[in-house]
């Protein structure tokens, strides 16, 4: 069978190289055989074949992709919580899932409620991404205001979707005017297209109403922005940087109007949370995804043998939706 890796870094469709490796054996005690049924390709992905991704570049040859949704094909001795045919997320068992089949430690593996295969594909990073930088850096009450650049990403439309099912109310920042109807149709309160006078366009959706919680995708002077345009104490999230330049922010915010810069890595949520912490989050999420609470679009979906043209298309400005591969398509 064939899998994904790199063994040089560059631009994604040029340095992706798809290599001969051999079957899976028989799952041993305790762990699972999967079939990848389908793997979303995030901008976490993209700057890993840069190196451009963590505190450092990987050691290389580095085998592709995180995020994927997987169906059990056989459970070895002592697996009793999964079955064949189960679907679980194979993010949470390795790197590495741009392969046909894989095996994974089952302890760490649950199974998904019955949805939309191409949904549950894309459960495991933009869903708790949007969740946690929600819910864990401001306490916000009902009818509050979350601001939000890169709005028509797949982090911003969960953002998007969980925020009017809490209560709370978006303004999403764009890059174009075309990108606006798309996002109020899914249910942000407000879409306004970015430029240097951020705070005011921001100020007049809002009915003069400043947010205090700002998640930024795109860094550099985007950030300084998002900063201008929140409340006196207010906190900008940054998880992204589409920019590929620093966080920037005005001393004025920071000194004057007390503005906070956080940081947000799902990684780093990984490394802390207990295995019932992130089995719990992923169930709440998955049965958004089941009851139709959370849905995001899906641009086109690849074979693994076109694994270039994905990543080509992937990176591509103006998408309308996500990319996601199909290693058994």
């Amino acid at each position: 069978m064939k899998a994904v890796r790199f063994s040089t870094f560059g631009p994604a469709h040029a340095v992706a190289e798809l290599v001969e490796v051999p079957e899976p054996d028989a799952p041993g005690a305790g762990e699972v055989l999967l079939e990848i049924e389908r793997s979303s390709i995030n901008p976490a992905d993209l700057l890993q074949f840069e190196g451009r991704y963590g505190a450092a570049p990987p050691k290389l040859p580095v085998w592709a992709g995180g995020e994927a949704v997987a169906r059990v094909l056989q459970a070895g001795e002592g697996v009793t919580h999964l079955k064949p045919g189960d679907r679980v997320l194979a993010l949470l068992a390795a790197r590495g899932n741009w392969r046909p089949r894989t095996k994974a430690p089952a302890a760490r593996l649950f199974a998904l409620p019955a949805a939309d295969l191409d949904q549950l594909a894309m459960l495991g990073v933009n869903p708790p991404t949007a969740w946690l930088m929600l819910h864990d850096f401001v306490a916000l009450a009902p009818g509050d205001w979350v601001l939000q650049n890169a709005g028509n990403s797949g982090v911003g439309q969960a953002v998007i979707q969980f925020a009017q099912r809490l209560g709370w109310k978006t303004v999403s920042v764009v890059r174009r005017a075309a990108q606006v109807a798309p996002l109020q149709a899914i249910g942000a309160d407000a879409v306004v297209v970015d430029g240097p006078d951020l705070a005011q366009r921001v100020a007049q959706a809002t009915g003069g109403a400043k947010p205090r919680l700002g998640i930024d995708a795109v860094a550099g002077d985007a950030t300084r922005r998002m900063a201008n345009a929140l409340a006196d104490g207010g906190t900008v999230v940054n998880y992204g940087l589409l920019s590929g330049r620093p966080c920037e922010v005005d001393a004025a915010d920071t000194v004057f109007r007390d503005v906070t810069l956080r940081g947000f890595w799902l990684a780093k949520w990984f490394a802390t949370a207990s295995l019932e912490q992130q089995h719990a989050l992923y169930r709440q999420l998955g049965a958004a995804i089941a009851d139709g609470t959370l849905r995001v679009a899906v641009e086109q979906v690849y074979p693994l043998a076109q694994v270039k043209d994905a990543l080509a298309h992937a990176a591509r400005p103006g998408r309308g939706g996500k990319v996601l591969l199909a290693p058994n398509a």
